[in-house]
């Protein structure tokens, strides 16, 4: 780790510490951060949560998370002391003022400069949290280093998104918050820029003279299991759409930022937030699909169905499969549809985003085509296999004049040797770094829910008994199959 004068300890304050997101995803980023010697300055993890734990409980239970979950095996017992040897654990219900006390009260008592909050908490918990900060006050008088961070959801709707950002902003300003979307952290996400701006033969045709629509999906093959309670009262609309999938919309979509930094890329992106054609009242009907699942198989394991789950009301409507139709009116992309969907228990994991361009106008002197009626597809695989792949017509080799489809292939793994980094290592980098680049600006958030929650009115005022339902391990509901259709077009198959 790199030292020097200037560089002071970093206090890591994780509010939800003993929870799946610390053990599974930020300590074991942290580790790989130590292990790869790019922390800029010492880091000390002081966790905060109910459960009654010790010092000694806590560094154990997250030296077990780096020991399952670290991106790189063996793990090397040194950084995992570097990393853990000043673990501290202050137990306290998140509405007790006296646990923040003791927060404030060590914090100063260790002189720490630079503080960083972190919430890895349901987000019922966040006002509670901010209301009771007011140790963040006294370090924002003081004009020193602090930051807060916070996990997506921001808000059920427009309304409890603008409350947040108010609490927020009382205790922080807006250059201190850092609204996190791990989907931000991959590097495909992430090359989607680089793919578009520092390759001169794919920007030119990245318009609506060339590209017929654009298909993204976020598969899980996973039902909602121990999520349940929380999941029945959000659905993918709020889990999925509202963060993840428009994100990866404004990425696909932006104009070229004038440089890669964090006002420019996401003014780019707040642009096609604002240029989404509003879904109110019959056009939110209109353009969405909603499913349930019901069970079935996924992988050679059984899944109940969805109203089966526990903490699932019997009669629920929470939609566990979403397909949109968006549009984008502007220049760039007026008359493209992009084709958006994710659910749950369907046949694999996989999230991609796939550009269909248009057919050639004749078919080439009658030859028997095998590529399909537009052959050309450039597809962004954002997980589990980063990579791009580019599918392309070309002929059987032969007397016979066929047109076959082939592949071009690039995996990030062949081409450079390892997987990608895992996105909270990135994103844990550049919060500590000060670069709100790839994270959610607030104009972002309170534009993002503005869409959605007229979505949400529509359905909330033309309310139906129960949603289609789809087999576990299908590609949902046969009614998104016919939403798509009537455009003349077809979903793609992930993985096959």
């Amino acid at each position: 780790m790199k030292q020097g004068d200037a560089n002071k300890p970093i206090a890591l304050v994780i509010f939800g510490v003993t929870g799946d997101l610390t053990r599974r995803k930020l300590i074991p980023a942290l580790y790989q951060l130590c292990k790869d010697d790019q922390l800029p300055a010492p880091l000390h993890v002081i966790g905060f949560a109910r459960r009654p734990w010790s010092d000694e409980k806590l560094r154990e239970e997250l030296t077990a998370g780096i020991m399952q979950f670290a991106r790189t095996k063996p793990v090397n017992a040194q950084s995992v002391e570097e990393l853990l040897k000043m673990a501290t654990y202050i137990q306290s219900d998140f509405q007790e003022p006296e646990g923040y006390n003791r927060l404030l009260g060590y914090l100063e008592e260790k002189g720490y400069q630079k503080v960083i909050f972190y919430l890895a908490t349901p987000p019922d918990a966040y006002v509670e949290i901010i209301q009771n900060l007011s140790v963040c006050q006294r370090y924002a008088e003081q004009k020193q280093w602090v930051r807060i961070v916070v996990e997506k959801p921001y808000g059920r709707d427009l309304e409890t998104a603008q409350n947040l950002e108010d609490y927020l902003h009382q205790c922080f300003s807006e250059d201190q918050i850092y609204r996190i979307d791990h989907y931000l952290g991959k590097e495909t996400v992430q090359n989607i820029l680089v793919f578009r701006y520092a390759n001169g033969i794919f920007e030119p045709l990245w318009n609506n003279h060339y590209i017929d629509h654009v298909q993204i999906t976020v598969a899980e093959t996973v039902g909602v299991g121990t999520r349940a309670g929380y999941f029945d009262k959000s659905g993918i609309i709020r889990d999925m759409f509202a963060n993840h999938l428009l994100q990866l919309v404004t990425l696909t979509a932006m104009e070229a930022p004038y440089a890669f930094n964090e006002s420019s890329v996401r003014d780019e992106k707040m642009k096609v937030l604002r240029s989404l054609r509003p879904m109110k009242g019959k056009e939110a009907l209109i353009n969405t699909v909603r499913g349930q699942y019901s069970a079935g198989e996924v992988n050679g394991k059984q899944i109940q169905a969805y109203l089966q789950e526990d903490r699932v009301a019997p009669d629920s409507i929470t939609e566990t499969y979403l397909a949109a139709r968006l549009h984008i009116d502007n220049w760039r992309w007026a008359g493209v549809p992009f084709f958006i969907r994710s659910g749950k228990a369907l046949p694999v994991r996989e999230t991609e985003i796939a550009i269909q361009f248009k057919q050639v106008p004749l078919s080439l002197f009658n030859w028997k085509n095998m590529a399909g009626e537009a052959p050309n597809v450039l597809v962004l695989r954002l997980q589990p296999d980063e990579g791009i792949n580019l599918s392309l017509g070309a002929k059987i080799p032969g007397p016979i004049n066929e047109i076959a489809p082939v592949k071009m292939e690039f995996c990030y793994q062949d081409a450079f040797g390892s997987e990608p980094p895992e996105a909270y290592e990135r994103l844990l980098l550049d919060c500590i770094q000060g670069d709100q680049t790839l994270f959610t600006r607030t104009d972002e958030v309170i534009e993002q829910w503005r869409f959605v929650t007229d979505i949400l009115k529509a359905w909330e005022e033309n309310p139906v008994k129960s949603l289609p339902q789809y087999l576990a391990g299908s590609w949902g509901p046969v009614q998104a199959d016919k939403f798509i259709e009537e455009e003349h077009r077809r979903w793609r198959r992930p993985g096959s």
